[in-house]
């Protein structure tokens, strides 16, 4: 089969979600100006440099509220900060309560019954108990083709671990099963995990 986007493709839903599979779930937290916490999750996002460290994530729609983005973006453009929660497979219900379209005077994390803890280096809430969460500094956020497509990068300036995730200095994702978004309405977890060594380090 192949198809031209602009022409639809005469399937049920579009596939071109589940052909970028899985993808990592940014559940990302963020404060208005008033102070009134948002928590969003968002599975357009990556880590995108090493040094100094840096994240992106893609807002892809708009609420009558905020005009041309979604409560996320609005609230990075005006504070400039956010953070990155990861998502494990046991707050997976939470994260879907945190997904639905609310009012920007909702605070998410009431709503999905997730406990709030302050970050260090930012003004902002993170997801307590979370297996890790990447405070951000905005870098830029970029307007892409669509009426309401914008990619928001952000420099890492703190990183949580949960300390019983550790094993022997190296993050074990098998310990809180990280959870990733499929095609469709479909999940995934990670459960497994092998090594392969590169060419360079032989």
């Amino acid at each position: 089969m192949f198809y031209r986007p602009e022409d639809g493709h005469g399937l049920p839903h579009s596939p071109f979600n589940a052909v970028v599979t899985p993808r990592p779930i940014a559940w990302v937290s963020s404060r208005d100006r008033e102070g009134l916490n948002n928590l969003a999750p968002y599975s357009f996002f990556n880590a995108v440099a090493y040094v100094p460290p840096q994240i992106m994530f893609a807002s892809t729609g708009a609420k009558p509220d905020q005009g041309d983005a979604k409560d996320s973006v609005a609230n990075i453009r005006d504070t400039g900060v956010f953070c990155v929660n990861i998502v494990e497979y046991a707050m997976r219900d939470a994260m879907n309560a945190s997904s639905e379209t609310l009012p920007r005077e909702v605070d998410e994390f009431a709503h999905a019954g997730v406990a709030e803890t302050p970050c260090d280096a930012i003004d902002c809430a993170r997801v307590a108990g979370a297996p890790a969460a990447l405070e951000c500094r905005l870098t830029r956020i970029e307007r892409l083709p669509g009426p309401a497509n914008h990619v928001v990068f952000g420099e890492v300036v703190g990183v949580h671990l949960r300390d019983d995730l550790l094993v022997n200095g190296l993050l074990d994702a098998t310990r809180y099963r990280p959870l990733a978004r499929m095609g469709y309405r479909d999940y995934t977890r990670v459960d497994e995990v092998f090594t392969l060594a590169r060419p360079d380090d032989r």
